[in-house]
């Protein structure tokens, strides 16, 4: 769709300082990346401020819309000054997205949320012209920065929401309507910023306003029982599992040298065999929700069935890599006590012979739930089978040392102690063998990418 001045004065409320009636090829919030003909919203953060950057934005782009402006109008540029820039860029993307009347699918939950908004991404693609937020922009500004990319064309619309806090989810239902929803699981994401399990599940309930259709996880009890005690959703619900009795279940989940195979079974409307290339049961769930989805919108089986098994793995999201016999399992994306569980399962499933090695990062946003988390995590370790753990960063050395007390009074894995991802980096080479299988996990803030990339570095030369 063409965005015009008209179209952001009326969404923004915001006051034409200069230029003329005229369109837009897009919406740009980073002058060092702002395309020719795009119009630029100069958003304030805690480090940083748009409006510093206005005169190199302009250079390409036709326009700007800003809180204030400092010195001359430039000349043949659009300015829009609005109140609050960030308001504004909210504002026009929910314009945007009311103007079309499509299905817009969101996706929220403690783990999964890219993975399954991927596949989903995927299933309705085989019958849809389909919008996605790409990458990691699932938040206040990426979301509507993704909605401002909607167009004529499109027939669906699938969004990752992410949140930190309570009410983000409910603001960015707001901005998006979405008509269908996804609630992929509520682990322990975000749990020292909102103080409780029940907060995080709150918060990720708040999905459910407006929505036609929600698609949640049977298998996950506390999601079911704050989903019956909420007793506000009038919407249909579809419900997805492995373990339990719903709509949409996989039966028969089984590893495979390639991935993870399983049955597709929908209630009362038939069954269809799925090999995926991807391992993990998490990944399966992640499946069904995608399956949920596009069954929802009239996907038939078939091509259901062809987009999931063509899917493949979203990058660091236990992404499987074998080099000269040493098996490695690229999890580094983000870590919190749920998905550490799920993964270090997963990895001592798929593993061959060899050592089983687990490097782990810290894992973030814990604040006064972050020691016993981790020791927690140091006795799991202890009794998983893994046989080599080498601990990354400054709370994750509390979990080596429970996990060094449990060895004392039994057998357990070889233990390591790194400060940051630098020093393993530089150290693993000498510790790893032919054989391992080596998961590498953690939160964002601890860069675990590097020791990822160190050992493909290593190997590789």
């Amino acid at each position: 769709m063409s965005i015009t001045v008209d179209d952001i004065l009326k969404a923004t409320g915001g006051e034409l300082l200069s230029g003329r009636s005229m369109a837009f090829s897009g919406v740009s919030i980073d002058s060092r990346t702002i395309a020719e003909g795009e119009i630029f919203f100069a958003l304030r953060g805690d480090n940083f401020d748009g409006h510093a950057f206005l005169d190199k934005a302009l250079l390409k782009g036709d326009g700007a819309v800003v809180s204030s402006m400092q010195g001359a109008l430039p000349k043949g540029k659009v300015i829009i000054r609005v109140k609050d820039t960030l308001s504004a860029l909210q504002d026009f993307a929910h314009f945007m997205r009311m103007k079309k009347d499509v299905p817009v699918i969101a996706i929220t939950g403690s783990s999964g949320k890219t993975t399954t908004k991927e596949m989903v991404y995927a299933v309705l693609s085989r019958r849809f012209r389909t919008l996605k937020n790409e990458g990691n922009l699932n938040n206040h500004i990426g979301l509507p920065l993704s909605l401002t990319r909607l167009e004529n064309i499109h027939e669906a619309v699938v969004l990752e929401m992410g949140m930190n806090a309570p009410g983000e989810i409910k603001r960015l239902c707001e901005i998006a309507v979405p008509t269908h929803g996804i609630i992929t699981n509520i682990g322990t994401a975000h749990l020292g910023r909102l103080g409780s399990h029940e907060a995080v599940r709150n918060a990720k309930l708040e999905i459910l306003h407006g929505l036609q259709v929600a698609a949640v996880n049977a298998d996950d009890g506390f999601l079911m029982e704050g989903l019956a005690e909420a007793g506000r959703f009038n919407g249909d619900v579809i419900t997805f599992s492995i373990n339990n009795e719903a709509h949409v279940m996989a039966k028969g989940v089984r590893a495979t040298e390639s991935g993870t195979g399983f049955t597709l079974e929908f209630r009362e409307s038939g069954s269809i065999p799925i090999n995926l290339s991807v391992h993990g049961k998490f990944n399966v769930y992640n499946a069904l929700a995608a399956a949920a989805a596009g069954f929802s919108l009239g996907v038939p089986l078939e091509e259901i069935k062809a987009a999931l098994e063509a899917f493949s793995a979203c990058k660091m999201r236990f992404e499987i890599r074998k080099i000269k016999g040493i098996t490695l399992i690229n999890d580094s994306y983000n870590a919190n006590p749920s998905s550490m569980e799920e993964s270090l399962k997963e990895t001592i499933r798929v593993a061959a012979l060899g050592r089983k090695v687990a490097v782990l990062g810290d894992m973030g946003e814990l604040d006064e739930f972050s020691d016993d988390a981790h020791k927690e995590l140091g006795r799991m370790i202890s009794g998983a089978g893994v046989d080599v753990f080498m601990a990354v960063g400054r709370m994750m050395s509390m979990a080596a040392e429970d996990c060094i007390n449990i060895k004392e009074k039994k057998t357990g894995p070889e233990i390591y102690t790194f400060r940051d991802s630098e020093e393993a980096a530089e150290g693993i080479m000498t510790l790893l063998k032919e054989g391992d299988t080596v998961l590498v996990k953690g939160s964002r803030s601890m860069k675990m990418e590097k020791i990822a990339e160190r050992i493909i570095r290593g190997l590789s030369t």
